[in-house]
């Protein structure tokens, strides 16, 4: 059976949440959105491209910082209105330079920075 990007669920504004996944370690890098064309490009590529809400444009991860997310694998949940892209990150993949987006946690009601900037 072919994939078709199109047969993904996605919300009213045609996105769909992506979850972008280290490949290696397993560590969750990032989530953004993406629409049709979004994942088409991606597969067609093998360069993770995303859809910027802000920007109203496509934003292949790593273009203008270097800091590419190569696809590993592509994958979709079971309600298909989800993503994990599993990819081989190069340098940081959040826009703080650190190496997750998920550098903050909660514990015993602090607020507690997992990790920094990287130099």
């Amino acid at each position: 059976m072919t994939f078709d990007p199109t047969s993904l669920r996605y919300n009213a504004d045609g996105l769909i949440p992506a979850i972008a996944q280290d490949a290696n370690s397993g560590e969750v890098l990032m989530l953004a959105w993406m629409n049709a064309q979004a994942v088409a490009r991606t597969l067609d590529t093998g360069r993770v491209t995303y859809w910027s809400r802000s920007r109203q444009d496509y934003w292949v991860k790593g273009e203008t910082s270097g800091h590419i997310q190569e696809l590993v694998d592509f994958r979709y949940d079971c309600d298909e209105d989800c993503i994990l892209v599993t990819v081989n990150q190069s340098g940081p993949a959040c826009h703080t330079n650190r190496r997750s987006c998920f550098y903050r946690a909660v514990r015993g009601g602090d607020v507690v920075e997992l990790m920094t900037p990287e130099a």
